[in-house]
């Protein structure tokens, strides 16, 4: 069973043209970052990269069973820090490359209000959030809920998505009205999506610290890590919605 989850998780690596160097790991919110990440790297040293995206929980699965990822890059600092104490990752290796921002959003104009407030007044059928067992994002909007008493009141309204990605998926497809996502999804520069949102204050909710780590001592995956953390990469992550420490 272990080797058929690695030969799947090969074949589900997308490479950017032919044969991938490297095999990269990448939490679904950050998926359109790390392709423009990995877009210029290759234009800037010519290495190619696979990349593999997923929830973070279930990418943590992966690589604790044998997954041949080189390099993951989680939503969350917990997860990383616990394959580092397995000895799974290449130690000193692991550092925080974005700090995410959670945004209530509806593709609705005036649905979603600078406050929060449509959460309280109920004036839709069905909120979309993120799993909370396996994405940092969702568990971020669940104690938003939990702060506000809301949680156990909007159970019957809750649809979850397996990964942040999925999520934005049901809301921008009206399958629900609004939903908790990450910033990076609607707060673009080049292209922010339509509709009304709120984002969140920090204060309602842990922090979403993203942290990266080596899973190999190949140098392409050391290079594409100084890649992200040089001020080219520093500068396409935050342009695509997220804080960088």
């Amino acid at each position: 069973m272990r080797y058929l989850l690695i030969l799947l998780l090969m074949f589900c690596a997308v490479p950017l043209s032919g044969a991938a160097d490297i095999q990269v790991a990448v939490a679904s919110n950050f998926a359109e970052t790390a392709r423009q990440l990995a877009v210029a790297f290759e234009q800037q040293e010519g290495h190619r990269l696979g990349l593999s995206f997923g929830s973070t929980g279930k990418q943590y699965a992966q690589i604790h069973h044998g997954a041949p990822f080189h390099v993951w890059f989680a939503a969350d600092a917990r997860r990383p820090m616990l394959l580092e104490r397995e000895g799974r990752a290449i130690p000193g290796s692991r550092f925080t490359y974005a700090l995410g921002r959670l945004v209530l959003w509806s593709p609705r104009p005036g649905l979603v209000d600078d406050r929060g407030e449509i959460l309280a007044q109920g004036d839709f059928r069905h909120l979309a959030l993120a799993n909370p067992r396996l994405a940092p994002y969702g568990l971020a909007a669940k104690q938003v809920l939990e702060k506000r008493r809301l949680w156990q009141q909007l159970q019957p309204r809750l649809v979850r998505g397996e990964n942040i990605s999925q999520t934005f998926q049901f809301v921008k497809s009206g399958n629900a009205e609004l939903g908790f996502v990450a910033a990076s999804q609607v707060l673009r520069r080049d292209r922010p999506a339509p509709g009304s949102f709120w984002l969140l204050p920090a204060e309602l909710h842990a922090p979403i610290e993203q942290q990266a780590l080596l899973l190999s001592e190949d140098p392409v995956a050391r290079a594409f890590v100084d890649f992200v953390r040089s001020e080219k990469g520093r500068s396409i992550i935050l342009a695509n919605g997220y804080e960088v420490p």
